[in-house]
């Protein structure tokens, strides 16, 4: 087949859960079809740094999108009819780059990577090609938890901003996320869940599920040094993840220093976000940044927390954690989307302060009992995730 795969981002390197999802099924597509990428990239630096990807596939790349201010962010969620995810990557320039393509080459499959790109699948739908999109979750619902868990907090003028922008998201997300699946011949979703939330609003939508994956070679178990930290990985400006940080910040981890006033927590990712900043302290909640290899800081953890209270999808982060053979503690909404976890077998789940605090303390005290579990979690990741398994269910979507 001849793809053209339209991406908001640089896929490479693959830091962050989406890129590594593009790139992952990118680099498993090259191996066997003709793919050219479409990329957007923030500058010419990052542009430089995908130099690797002209390897496995045709690069174009477009600087962008252009910067939005919050005045015209503000404005679009008042009178625009479009969400904020299908405005954020307008671009005469990419618009222009993916009609040139079209023009010029004949495609089977145009392939955009996530709602932020549906505008563009759209553009080509007169091209004969088949438009497939491939959604990382289903979007109005993570916005509806969004707007719940934020106007439950209200009067907190913080709060209510934030749940009344979400709260217009999420009905414009479910009427746009209607208007594509019913456009497209085929969309990917990476869980069962998300899958429901989808044919909720389009109930025809053509669905097929292609889970998120990991690289079991990669992210293998190390010898490393036991440290003393919690490790939460993830994009620290990401809104689901400041919120998990957050909550586990102030209504966990006081819990858990009363037991082990030597745990630290430690924060690992990019751009994080100023109330993430604030909790750097040096000593006990270590806000360390992005990290060009995540692998030690996975080996030597005490336990990997994924504290999530909003969100869709599957975890990439859960993915690799397990992979390494690290003990993981995460809320049941953490681990939404890859079924056939079981708690007290692949990883401990909690919901509350308390409960997340004392599961913490299990792995912390029974270090044999948090082996064990970290050595089921990668058996069952790796009989099941593994991106060499995930590609050909791609393969199989793109082409039913």
């Amino acid at each position: 087949m001849r793809i053209l795969m339209l991406s908001p981002y640089p896929p490479y390197p693959p830091r962050g859960g989406g890129a590594l999802r593009i790139y992952h099924l990118l680099r498993g597509l090259a191996a066997r079809h003709t793919v050219t990428l479409l990329s957007f990239a923030p500058d010419e630096a990052a542009a430089t740094a995908m130099q690797p990807l002209r390897d496995l596939a045709a690069v174009r790349i477009v600087i962008g999108p252009p910067a939005r201010s919050l005045g015209q962010r503000a404005l679009a969620t008042l009178v625009s009819p479009w969400p904020d995810m299908a405005l954020r990557n307008a671009s005469t320039a990419y618009s222009a780059t993916l009609t040139e393509l079209l023009a010029n080459e004949q495609f089977e499959v145009v392939l955009a990577e996530s709602i932020e790109m549906a505008p563009y699948l759209l553009q080509a739908r007169h091209s004969g090609a088949r438009l497939v999109l491939d959604e990382f979750n289903a979007e109005y619902l993570l916005q509806r938890r969004a707007a719940l868990n934020d106007l439950r907090r209200a009067p907190r003028p913080r709060a209510l901003i934030g749940g009344g922008y979400s709260l217009i998201q999420w009905f414009k997300l479910a009427a746009f996320e209607q208007r594509v699946l019913q456009t497209v011949d085929q969309a990917l979703v990476v869980s069962a869940e998300d899958a429901a939330a989808l044919r909720r609003l389009a109930p025809n939508a053509p669905l097929h599920l292609v889970p998120n994956g990991v690289d079991c070679s990669h992210f293998a178990p190390q010898d490393a040094p036991p440290a003393n930290d919690l490790v939460f990985i993830g994009t620290l400006d990401y809104r689901p993840n400041v919120d998990a940080v957050l909550w586990f910040a102030h209504e966990v981890f006081p819990y858990i220093r009363r037991q082990h006033p030597a745990l630290r927590l430690r924060l690992i990712g990019r751009r994080p976000h100023p109330s993430l900043r604030a909790l750097h302290d040096h000593q006990t909640i270590i806000v360390t940044g992005e990290v060009a290899d995540t692998r030690p800081a996975l080996a030597g953890a005490a336990a990997v927390i994924i504290p999530m209270r909003i969100g869709g999808g599957s975890r990439l982060k859960l993915l690799e954690a397990l992979a390494m053979a690290a003990p993981v503690v995460s809320t049941t909404m953490g681990a939404e989307g890859i079924p056939g976890l079981r708690d007290g077998e692949h990883l401990l789940l909690a919901d509350t302060p308390a409960a997340m605090a004392a599961a913490v303390n299990r792995l912390v005290t029974n270090r044999p009992f948090a082996q064990r579990l970290g050595q089921a979690g990668r058996a069952f990741v790796c009989a099941s995730y593994d991106w060499a398994q995930i590609v050909p269910r791609l393969e199989a979507a793109l082409q039913a």
